[in-house]
């Protein structure tokens, strides 16, 4: 495909909140044995996750984390000119929730909202919108929210997946800059994979019945619904470090870049095997690759956001940031965006 490429805009603000409930891994030994428990835990690095009470939806954790970003950075909310909410784990099947986020945070109705459903790749493709919407003359500020709850989508009794995601939020601002940064964006699909990951009942294809509510006993001894999600961890594995790495060397390539010059490689957070091999693959030093996935989780389409801003902390980025990040999972669908967070504000993460 081609590159979406851009000059002046940037992101501008990134913040983060996590639920306060948190998940020890190490005693998550209801449907599992220790052995086997421990055996994830050394495999995919998930030590600890944050997982939302029954009251609270995506949608909540990403006001807070927008009402962060308003309360550190000071800014207008009235130059907000879009937001784009992006999760496979929203209020309801319909009305889209950033209608109802905007109206909660009081953006008043001159703003335009709309949902994108989609996981693990989320923040690339929201990214891409974004800088686009950001990139029009009259658009000023682009609010981009990244939420999910997949602690109340996957079964506790599967041993693919109960021990891998956590829930969170966050808010990027993006607006147009005054200096240049030269940013490259890629994304791809591949919807022959599109039984990878995924939920078989509950939507309009097979809807919710009697029959897709009760749980079935698997081969390995996972149980789960149809209306619970499930992973071919094989199968996604082997996406991830064959796909994944032809883009990201492609788009470096593009933006004519070695990995020198990248300072940080932010990865999405599915789990350290995969993100060891890619960095193993393209030789890059430990110390440029951002984990949070200890702390969190695979939190989906959060995970990227949640792992800047919980690298950075509280503060303004002053010096030059060049980062790579990469997301992929879902759909099968993956992208990779390589931008400057010079002058970006990171506002922390915080708890909800």
């Amino acid at each position: 495909m081609s590159y979406l490429k851009f000059e002046n805009i940037g992101i501008k603000a990134i913040a983060g909140v996590v639920p306060k409930r948190q998940i020890d891994n190490r005693t998550y030994t209801h449907f599992m044995s220790e052995k086997d428990v421990k055996t994830v835990i050394e495999m995919t690095g998930i030590a600890e996750r944050r997982f939302a009470d029954e009251n609270t939806c995506s949608s909540d954790l990403c006001i807070a984390a927008a009402e962060s970003l308003f309360t550190e950075t000071g800014i207008d909310k009235n130059e907000i000119d879009v937001i784009i909410f992006v999760s496979q784990t929203p209020d309801y099947r319909t009305p889209p929730s950033s209608m109802m986020i905007a109206d909660k945070l009081g953006l008043g109705k001159e703003i335009g909202a709309f949902d994108i459903n989609l996981g693990c790749s989320g923040y690339m493709y929201g990214l891409q919108v974004a800088f686009l919407y950001a990139s029009q003359s009259e658009i000023r500020k682009v609010l981009l929210l990244n939420g999910e709850t997949k602690s109340k989508a996957y079964s506790k009794k599967d041993k693919a997946t109960s021990l891998l995601f956590g829930d969170g939020g966050t808010a990027t601002l993006i607006e147009k800059i005054e200096q240049e940064n030269p940013t490259i964006m890629s994304m791809h699909s591949n919807g022959a994979g599109y039984k990878f990951i995924l939920m078989p009942a509950g939507g309009y294809r097979y809807p919710s019945s009697v029959e897709s509510l009760k749980e079935k006993i698997y081969p390995d001894g996972s149980i789960r619904t149809d209306e619970q999600g499930s992973m071919d961890g094989e199968a996604v594995f082997n996406f991830s470090i064959t796909d994944v790495p032809k883009d990201i060397k492609s788009t470096l390539e593009a933006a004519r870049l070695d990995w020198d010059q990248i300072d940080y490689f932010v990865p999405h957070q599915a789990n350290r095997f995969i993100t060891n091999h890619i960095a193993k693959k393209f030789k890059i030093s430990s110390e440029k690759v951002l984990y949070s996935l200890q702390k969190y989780g695979n939190t989906s389409s959060v995970s990227i956001p949640l792992t800047l801003v919980d690298h950075f902390g509280n503060r303004k980025i002053a010096e030059k940031s060049l980062v790579l990040m990469c997301g992929f999972g879902v759909g099968l669908s993956w992208g990779t965006v390589i931008t400057d967070l010079n002058g970006c504000r990171m506002c922390g993460v915080k708890e909800l």
